[in-house]
């Protein structure tokens, strides 16, 4: 296999949670162009639509399916949908997360199960299910999204709740790597840095850029197509001797 060929992902199918929009869009875009089929999961049918309808002017097959990954029925549904409508799951892009920016002192209980439910919480589930049905196919990809933010505490907003749930996140993804590997299951994560997306570009957010530029080596935010190359190594034959590494993209944020 040549080396281009090695990053492709044709006959694969591939499952994005919160894959309407923002990075979880550009993820699903990316897989398809490599070759995948994509099963695109939110709570939004709306933007689910439109992603998958982009899919298919590709030539690939895709599915939109409402969910909430909190829930472990809903998930294992499914889970199970695209596997009894495709025969099989290949790719499992975990990816669907939530941020509040609140002084710790100020946050509800409420609001900190939300983060933790929705950004560990449902990785878990996810990945719990997806194992299931790879497992016996003794083969697999798994991606995680963390955040930098599971590695620094970021400046000048507070999310307390939000930095612990991708740390936590990062170190499910080297637990269920290394207890999954025998099965040949490669579970991974990438850690984005600060990416322009419509919900990064909202004023009461952009009166941070400058700070959150003035600290960043290359001197710009990231946009989601810095992440794309790292998804597709992460979940194509190029990356079979990666397991439990979390990538971190940044633009040299965390080097300093």
């Amino acid at each position: 296999m040549g080396i281009l060929d090695s990053f492709r992902l044709d006959g694969k199918t591939a499952l994005v949670t919160g894959g309407g929009t923002g990075i979880g869009k550009a993820f699903a875009i990316a897989l398809a162009e490599a070759g995948a089929d994509v099963a695109l999961i939110g709570r939004r049918s709306e933007p689910l639509e439109e992603v998958s309808k982009l899919i298919d002017s590709l030539g690939r097959k895709s599915m939109a399916i409402s969910a909430d990954v909190t829930s472990k029925t809903q998930v294992d549904d499914f889970t199970n949908q695209v596997v009894r409508e495709w025969g099989k799951l290949d790719i499992g892009v975990n990816n669907a997360g939530i941020c509040f920016h609140t002084p710790t002192n100020q946050i509800e209980e409420s609001e900190w199960d939300t983060v933790i439910d929705t950004n560990l919480k449902g990785p878990f589930l996810c990945a719990q299910a997806q194992a299931r049905v790879m497992i016996p196919n003794k083969c697999g990809k798994i991606i995680n999204t963390a955040s930098m933010s599971g590695r620094i505490i970021n400046r000048p907003q507070f999310q307390t709740h939000y930095n612990t749930s991708k740390a936590g996140l990062v170190h499910l993804t080297h637990s269920l790597a290394t207890e999954w590997a025998e099965y040949g299951i490669h579970v991974n994560s990438i850690s984005p840095g600060y990416i322009r997306t419509d919900m990064a570009d909202t004023p009461e957010i952009a009166k941070m850029h400058p700070i959150w530029l003035r600290d960043t080596p290359v001197n710009r935010l990231g946009e989601v197509e810095d992440l794309t190359g790292a998804l597709i190594f992460l979940a194509s034959d190029a990356s079979s001797f990666v397991i439990g590494h979390d990538l971190v993209i940044d633009g040299g944020f965390t080097a300093w």
